[in-house]
């Protein structure tokens, strides 16, 4: 019998622990990036992918599809055009790099900017993707607390100042200003006109996240920190992931030149999707601007439905806002909850949620504190969730006392 070969000498050094094996969603799913599946548009997607197949499969033939190595060139041309709408950014084509999905494009700029050691700095609480890379990377983060309309800019020219002191350049500044994960908030124009002249006052580039823009109920936005900059001292990335569907794995970095060229020679992967690239491209020049507003009215619908039964479930004990768009909830416990704890017991019932702790440089501010995804699960499966949640945290910590105003017995 031949004996089991071991290859745990073999691993790098910080090598992550092994990954569970996945045994299928839990009945009550309210974490990732996940969106609603009624609005993936199913047939539409089909007819893209029959009228581009037939009119240009034969590209598959050669990398690139004979667009070159920044993507499939009518998405990107589809892309500039949208962005120009809608973010109010001037770029051509060729400063648009598509990618697998927008970490890929986090873990470009990193490879480029990053290194163990460098400063970093991002809002304390934040996407926690980030945050795991760049922990990753032996990166000192510094996070900078929020309000009601995102990164307090007090406080980050405070830190700024303190860094430079001490001799230290920040590598950039991440911000999530349009519709913030997890809190929702959105940066007005005043304030991101403010932090571009704090950041340029201290010499430090912006690397600014817009994955969840298209995600706002009304439709109206602040332009873009990149299209407010012109292009200078920031670099975008998006997504298809939020406004189509999560499993295309479809992002893109934008940048001026000299910047996304060299990311460009980081990008030693042959090429992102190209059957994703050329359907996204043919659905979303007919269809995008009419798709989004109906996904939006679905998704504020399930955010009234998910702050009703949290109220009516837990009453004072939970506290949290109206945000304006996405598909995020952050939600503030009494204080005696752990809601690292509260996950582990909430999942044994059939509940996942993300714990504070994941998204935020602040471990103790963000101990109570919890991130839901309300995009996927039905109205009636959001309204189920949170009272076995609340049953759960009831059992574990005490609270909430109250449901629907009477006293739980």
């Amino acid at each position: 019998m031949t004996a089991p070969f071991d290859f745990a000498p073999l691993l790098a050094p910080g090598t992550p622990a092994p990954a569970a094996k996945w045994n299928g969603f839990p009945k009550y799913n309210f974490i990732g990036g996940h969106n609603d599946a009624g609005n993936v548009p199913v047939q539409a997607l089909i007819d893209a992918a029959t009228a581009v197949l037939k009119r240009e499969g034969a590209t598959l033939a050669t990398y690139g599809l004979n667009s070159g190595p920044l993507g499939y060139k009518p998405l990107r041309e589809f892309l500039s055009a949208k962005l120009k709408d809608h973010a109010g950014i001037e770029c051509a084509s060729d400063e648009i790099l598509i990618t697998s999905g927008s970490m890929q494009g986090l873990d470009l700029i990193n490879s480029l900017l990053v290194t163990k050691g460098d400063t970093v700095i991002i809002e304390q609480e934040t996407y926690g993707g980030a945050l795991t890379k760049l922990n990753k990377l032996g990166a000192n983060v510094v996070g900078i607390p929020l309000d009601g309309e995102g990164l307090r800019l007090d406080v980050l020219k405070q830190k700024l100042e303190e860094l430079k002191q001490k001799g230290i350049k920040p590598k950039y500044i991440y911000t999530i200003p349009t519709v913030q994960n997890p809190t929702g908030a959105i940066m007005g124009e005043a304030r991101r006109a403010e932090l571009l002249k704090i950041a340029a006052e201290y010499g430090v580039m912006i690397f600014e996240d817009e994955c969840y823009s298209d995600l706002i109920w009304s439709g109206k936005r602040p332009r873009s920190l990149y299209a407010m900059a012109k292009g200078e001292g920031v670099i975008f990335i998006g997504s298809f992931s939020k406004s189509i569907a999560p499993a295309l794995r479809v992002g893109y970095i934008v940048a001026k030149w000299e910047i996304l060229g060299r990311i460009l020679g980081l990008k030693q992967d042959a090429g992102s999707g190209a059957l994703e690239q050329m359907v996204l491209a043919e659905f979303c020049t007919q269809h995008f601007a009419d798709h989004v507003p109906k996904l939006n009215k679905t998704l504020a619908a399930k955010l009234q439905v998910l702050r009703e039964a949290l109220a009516e479930q837990f009453g004072t004990a939970a506290e949290f806002g109206d945000p304006e768009g996405g598909i995020y909830l952050w939600i503030k416990l009494p204080d005696n909850v752990d809601t690292t704890k509260l996950a582990q017991a909430a999942l044994a019932a059939g509940v996942s949620l993300n714990p504070g702790q994941e998204w935020s440089t602040n471990k103790e501010y963000a101990r109570s504190r919890l991130r839901l995804c309300f995009a996927n699960p039905e109205p009636e499966t959001i309204r189920k969730g949170v009272e076995v949640l609340a049953d759960v945290c009831r059992r574990e910590f005490g609270v909430p006392l109250r449901s629907s105003n009477v006293e739980k017995k």
